[in-house]
């Protein structure tokens, strides 16, 4: 295996993007997104970095790339369609130790870019080891249909009730059986379908009274146009 799965904590991390087009575009938005603090560098930027910038969201810098940008960065993605600039950026991100991703150019990169489904805090991603994005596209398209947004809720109720327990100072590993009956149970198909009353009747039984649904996470079921 050529690559190492990872998931980076960016917040706070300096970021930098060279290039303002859309794939660079694309790169900012997962960046913030991540919570990092991005800097773009790009003679020409689209519409939307051009009010991120405006929004203090990310900080655009109007020239071409220059090797004193790499300073203090902790990532940077190179983003241009110019081959001998992203040459130029992965040799210099290198000799300073800087985690390096330049588009579509894997041979170019010390990490690569998995596609990714997000539901919440579920996050599935798919890598073909930089053989094929639209094949990892494809897959991921496919994944998108099995998850769905319940996922996302039924995690952050897990959370919700974990963080509950902790506070009761039980152990962490008394609540395996728990968790495990709740994961068995038909609560990922009622969070879809908005049965509140059965939520809560589940949670009763598995974890006693105090844990009502309504009081751990905001669940809107859907409404008989949706």
């Amino acid at each position: 295996m050529r690559y190492y799965p990872v998931q980076l904590d960016l917040r706070g991390r300096a970021c930098l993007v060279v290039g303002g087009g859309a794939v660079g575009t694309r790169k900012v938005r997962t960046l913030v997104a991540c919570g990092a603090r991005v800097t773009v560098v790009s003679p020409a930027a689209t519409a939307a970095l051009e009010q991120m910038g405006a929004e203090g969201r990310v900080a655009l810098i109007r020239r071409d790339y220059v090797c004193a940008d790499l300073e203090g960065m902790f990532l940077v993605i190179g983003a241009t369609d110019d081959e001998a600039l992203n040459r130029c950026i992965h040799a210099q991100a290198e000799a300073r130790r800087v985690l390096c991703n330049i588009a579509d150019r894997p041979e170019s990169c010390n990490f690569i870019l998995p596609s990714i489904l997000k539901r919440g805090d579920l996050v599935i991603t798919v890598s073909t080891s930089g053989k094929s994005p639209a094949f990892a596209k494809k897959l991921r398209q496919r994944l998108e249909l099995q998850f769905g947004e319940e996922y996302g809720a039924f995690l952050e109720l897990m959370g919700a009730i974990r963080e509950r327990l902790l506070a009761r100072q039980h152990a962490p590993e008394a609540h395996k059986h728990l968790f495990e009956a709740l994961i068995d149970s038909r609560l990922l198909e009622w969070i879809r379908t908005g049965r509140r009353d059965e939520i809560n009747l589940l949670l009763e039984r598995v974890l006693g009274a105090g844990f009502r649904v309504e009081e751990l996470i905001n669940l809107n079921p859907p409404t008989d146009d949706d």
